[in-house]
C-alpha cells in the first residue's frame, strides 16, 4: 500500500482528522504530508472543511460531514450562534436576520448552504442547514414565502357614488331647461324681452352643456423610456476601462446584466462577476445576492451601477463585504 493509499484508509476511518495527526500516523513530516493531503483534494478524493482548528482545517471523506458538528467548539460566539439558529429552523431568509447573524452564516460555509430563490420578480437567498435535502429546502422555503389570503365577504353593499361638481352643475342646468319648457307650455305670456332673454338663457345653458369645464384634468402622454440607456452607458464604461465581456447574462432587460469580464493587469488577466444594476437605491439585498453569485462562480465581484447604497447596505459594504469593488456610471 502506498503512502496516498495509506492516507485514504486513516482518513476513511477516523476522518474528519487533521494534517498533524496525519503525519504522526503515516510517521511523516507535517510538510509532506501537507502536500500528499492538497494532492488527493485536487484529485477530489477527499474534502477539505472551511473550520479551523488552531488555525488548520479538517479533511474528510464525502459522507463524514455530520460529525463535522464535533467540532462546533472552535466556532466564534456569533458563529455558534448561527449555526444553532440554522440547525433549528433548517432554513433562514437572509433579510430576515440581524447583521451580525448574516455575517456569521457567511462565514460558517460548513453548515450553511446558500440558496437563491426567485420570488415575486425578486432574487432573495436563503441558507439551508447543510444535512437538508433539497426536496426539504423546497417545502420549507414555499412554507415562509406563503401569504394567507384575507377572507372576502360574499355580499358587499355597494354604496352609490358621489356626483362630482360637474356632474351637478349639468343636472341643475338641466333641471332649469325642463321648467322653462313646462312653462312655454302651460301657455304663460311672456313678452318679446323675455322670450328673447329666455332664449338668450337657454342658448346660454346649452352652450356650458357643450363645453368642458376648464378644470378637467388633461392627461399628457408620458415620454417613452428607452430602457437600452443602461446597458449603453455600462459597454462604453467597459471600453473606457478596456474591458473585455467574457460572458453576458441578461437577468432583467434594461435594469439589470450581469457578465464575466476580464481585466489585463500588469501580472496578467484577472477575471471578475459583474453586475449592472439600473437602480436608484441599492439595498444590503442585492449587494447579497450579488456576492453569492460570485462566490458561486469563484469571482471577485465587480458592482456597477447608477444608484446610491442605502445606509443599511453601505454598512454591510463596510463591516461584511470589504472585497466587492462598486462603481458608479
Amino acid at each position: 500500500m502506498d503512502t496516498n493509499e495509506k492516507i485514504l484508509t486513516i482518513i476513511k476511518e477516523k476522518g474528519p482528522i487533521l494534517p498533524v495527526k496525519v503525519s504522526k500516523e503515516i510517521n511523516d513530516n507535517i510538510l509532506m504530508t501537507s502536500a500528499r493531503l492538497s494532492e488527493l483534494l485536487t484529485a477530489k478524493q477527499i474534502k477539505i472543511s472551511n473550520l479551523k482548528v488552531g488555525g488548520s482545517p479538517l479533511y474528510y471523506f464525502s459522507g463524514q460531514e455530520n460529525k463535522l458538528q464535533n467540532f462546533v467548539d472552535n466556532l466564534n460566539g456569533t458563529e455558534k450562534k448561527a449555526y444553532e439558529l440554522l440547525g433549528q429552523n433548517k432554513i433562514l431568509r437572509d433579510f430576515g436576520q440581524e447583521p451580525a447573524i448574516r455575517v456569521a452564516l457567511r462565514q460558517i460555509k460548513d453548515f450553511a448552504v446558500p440558496l437563491q430563490v426567485n420570488y415575486e420578480n425578486k432574487i432573495e437567498i436563503f441558507w439551508k442547514w447543510y444535512l437538508t435535502d433539497n426536496k426539504e429546502a423546497e417545502i420549507l422555503i414555499k412554507n415562509k414565502l406563503s401569504i394567507k389570503r384575507e377572507t372576502i365577504p360574499r355580499k358587499t353593499i355597494e354604496k352609490p357614488a358621489e356626483k362630482t361638481t360637474q356632474e351637478k352643475l349639468l343636472e341643475e342646468r338641466k333641471q332649469e331647461i325642463k321648467k322653462l319648457s313646462n312653462e312655454d307650455k302651460n301657455g304663460s305670456e311672456m313678452s318679446e324681452t323675455q322670450g328673447v332673454s329666455e332664449h338668450t338663457q337657454k342658448s346660454k345653458i346649452s352652450d356650458e352643456l357643450k363645453t368642458p369645464q376648464k378644470d378637467a384634468a388633461i392627461k399628457k402622454p408620458r415620454k417613452a423610456i428607452d430602457k437600452n440607456i443602461f446597458l449603453k452607458t455600462t459597454h462604453d464604461f467597459f471600453n473606457r476601462s478596456k474591458i473585455n465581456i467574457i460572458e453576458k447574462y441578461d437577468t432583467k432587460k434594461g435594469s439589470e446584466t450581469d457578465f464575466i469580464i476580464g481585466l489585463q493587469t500588469t501580472i496578467g488577466n484577472i477575471k471578475y462577476f459583474c453586475k449592472s444594476k439600473n437602480k436608484k437605491k441599492i439595498s444590503d439585498s442585492d449587494l447579497s445576492t450579488a456576492v453569492i453569485q460570485a462566490q458561486s462562480k469563484n469571482l471577485p465581484l465587480l458592482f456597477l451601477t447608477n444608484g446610491d447604497l442605502t445606509k443599511k447596505a453601505q454598512e454591510m459594504l463596510n463591516k461584511e463585504f470589504k472585497n466587492i469593488t462598486i462603481k458608479k456610471i
